[in-house]
C-alpha cells in the first residue's frame, strides 16, 4: 500500500535527490526518499541488534567469574615470561 505524504526538503536535499533521478539511479524523488527511509530503518534495526548482542554479552560476563586487575596483571606477566622463555636462545 502506498500513502501520499507531503514533505519538505532543503534545497540541497532536493538537488541531490533530483541528481539521483537524472543519473538514472531512481525513477523519482519519492523513490530516493523511500530508499533513504529504508536505509534508516535498516540502520536502526542493526543498532538494535548490536545493542541486544552487547547486552547479552554483558549479562554473560556478569554471570562469569570476576578477575581483579591485580590478578589480570599477574596472568599477563606470567604469560609474557613464558613466551620470552620459549623464544630465548638455548
Amino acid at each position: 500500500m502506498t500513502v501520499k505524504s507531503s514533505i519538505s526538503l532543503s534545497d540541497e536535499h532536493h538537488a541531490f535527490a533530483r541528481a539521483q533521478v537524472q543519473d538514472g539511479r531512481f525513477v523519482s524523488v519519492s523513490a530516493v526518499v523511500q530508499h533513504g527511509l529504508d536505509l534508516l530503518r535498516q540502520k536502526a534495526e542493526d543498532e538494535r541488534l548490536e545493542r541486544a548482542a552487547l547486552r547479552a554479552l554483558l549479562e554473560e560476563r556478569q554471570r562469569g567469574s570476576f578477575v581483579s586487575a591485580e590478578e589480570m596483571r599477574r596472568r599477563v606477566t606470567a604469560l609474557v615470561a613464558a613466551r620470552q622463555a620459549d623464544v630465548a636462545p638455548k
